[in-house]
């Protein structure tokens, strides 16, 4: 009997030891539901408290944009946040909400916006930039500073549209490139007056409202009546030789890049009295190469530009006053010839440091002597009176004739 029933308390022990096993297996699987459980109302806790980002809603199609330059630079995330940003400008919205989780690149993509578009003349580039850590992503919130507001954009917008149209109605769409981006470069220079104290001076409403502006707003007013005539041209910012801030163009004339300003165009940035007097325009930088440029002109090192190496369709080029190597007679020839005709001034211009001296020594040796007796004669002059303006930085030398 005694061993039955030690047998029998086995069996019990055995039974006890799988309910155990089960009732732990049953607890576990319970506390792991209630976590998840738990998990999930947090998630839906934390979704209601943090709803989702309000990016900015895009509505601009990439073949409005696809052949700008700036944008063309950018890698296919930054082109959404590109993307983002213009269409929050052209809404004038306070907060645009993008897709970026670094808020200096987001300010760079912000900059490479404005070169693209010189028509949203409402915004000048400052900005608040904040980066935030969401519960489920990293965003930016981008707080441009506007000029105006949505009723004074469309009144301004209708006052460009009118004088722009006045301009593009003295050139032919069908003109050659170089002969759009020549008419464009006077139109400016004739008509705008270089004024640092210009009202909206960094947009383009200072030209054609004003007909006052700074460098930012003639290259703009370029870039924005070129684009409009078919031509390729972007916004280009850097320093000049005395170390100021710069703006100028980048243009595509007959498949080659050239470099144009048009504010180093206007008589304003001349030293002579006389040249002013008589309206003379510089055109040293209408279509020039990056050797001539950068003899004066330094980019922003951020700004990846091609080279420009062509001079087929710089102004000298063009107009047969570019000298490779300098030639005494042929230069007394062209200051003779601008004499019979009465025109002026006589404009020579060397492709090279050597040339030029070489010419320097020359014409203001003797030939400009030479030069000044035949206008002596052919106009019966008892005294002859001329002015130049000698530049050897640019390799140029203009003289002005004086026919009375």
């Amino acid at each position: 009997m005694a061993q039955v029933k030690r047998k029998k308390k086995k069996k019990n022990g055995c039974l006890w030891t799988i309910f155990w096993i089960l009732f732990v297996l049953i607890l576990a699987e319970i506390t792991a539901g209630a976590v998840l459980y738990r998990e999930k109302i947090m998630e839906e806790v934390e979704t209601r408290l943090a709803p989702d980002v309000p990016y900015q809603e895009v509505r601009i199609k990439e073949a409005q944009i696809k052949e700008k330059y700036y944008y063309g630079q950018l890698e296919k995330e930054e082109k959404t946040v590109y993307k983002e940003i213009l269409q929050g400008v052209q809404d004038l919205s306070a907060e645009i909400y993008i897709h970026s989780s670094d808020a200096r690149r987001t300010n760079e993509i912000f900059q490479s916006v404005l070169r693209d578009s010189p028509d949203v003349f409402w915004c000048d580039g400052t900005a608040k930039t904040t980066h935030y850590e969401g519960s489920k992503e990293e965003y930016t919130v981008l707080e441009p500073a506007y000029s105006c507001t949505k009723e004074e954009k469309k009144e301004r917008q209708a006052k460009i549209e009118e004088e722009a149209d006045k301009c593009l109605a003295g050139i032919s769409a069908y003109a050659a490139d170089y002969d759009k981006i020549l008419y464009v470069f006077e139109y400016i220079v004739n008509t705008v007056e270089y004024d640092a104290a210009a009202e909206d001076n960094q947009n383009i409403y200072s030209v054609f409202a004003h007909k006052r502006s700074v460098c930012a707003g003639y290259s703009k007013a370029a870039q924005y009546l070129l684009e409009r005539l078919g031509v390729f041209c972007t916004y280009v910012t850097g320093v000049v030789r005395s170390g100021e801030n710069h703006a100028w163009n980048l243009v595509i004339c007959e498949g080659d890049y050239y470099y144009v300003d048009t504010t180093w165009g206007d008589p304003v940035f001349l030293s002579s009295a006389e040249a002013i007097a008589n309206d003379y325009i510089s055109y040293d930088y209408l279509c020039c190469s990056d050797q001539e440029l950068l003899k004066t002109h330094k980019p922003d090192a951020d700004l990846k530009l091609p080279e420009c190496t062509d001079m087929d369709y710089n102004y000298y080029v063009v107009n047969g006053l570019y000298h490779e190597e300098y030639d005494s007679e042929l230069v007394l020839e062209e200051m003779n010839d601008t004499i019979a005709a009465k025109e002026n001034p006589s404009v020579f211009k060397f492709a090279d440091d050597e040339s030029y001296e070489e010419a320097h020594s020359d014409i203001f040796g003797k030939l400009i002597d030479k030069a000044a007796q035949k206008l002596a004669k052919q106009y019966d002059l008892g005294q002859v009176k001329y002015t130049y303006m000698d530049d050897p930085e640019l390799n140029k030398i203009v003289i002005y004739w004086q026919y009375e």
